[in-house]
């Protein structure tokens, strides 16, 4: 096994993990848990790890955790729901009142 990547976040590291498995790549999380040891142990010990099962495949890792770190993270604008007129933030596809679908541009 090989460490490609830490992070603070559980959340970002588990999207990683999802998209490295998506491309065929075995990987698990470790420390996922060591949140409640911070102030024993060292902070940067405890952030959680991604590990890949098969050094081989560690370009490969690095180049989609990369490229996923590097995309322009664009949120699209808001749009009003056709169903109901409520006012909706754009990283949704329906409408929270109604359940109404964004209209497609």
């Amino acid at each position: 096994m090989l460490k490609v990547y830490s992070a603070e976040s559980i959340v970002l590291v588990a999207h990683l993990r999802n998209l490295l498995q998506n491309a065929g790549i075995r990987a698990h999380i470790r420390n996922e848990r060591l949140a409640g040891a911070l102030g024993e142990i060292p902070f940067l010990e405890c952030w959680p790890e991604l590990w890949i099962e098969h050094p081989g495949d560690a370009l490969r890792a690095r180049a989609i955790i990369e490229m996923e770190l590097d995309a322009p993270q664009e949120v699209p604008s808001p749009w009003i729901c056709r169903g109901c007129g409520e006012s909706i933030g754009g990283q949704f596809t329906e409408c929270w009142r109604c359940g109404d679908v964004r209209p497609q541009p």
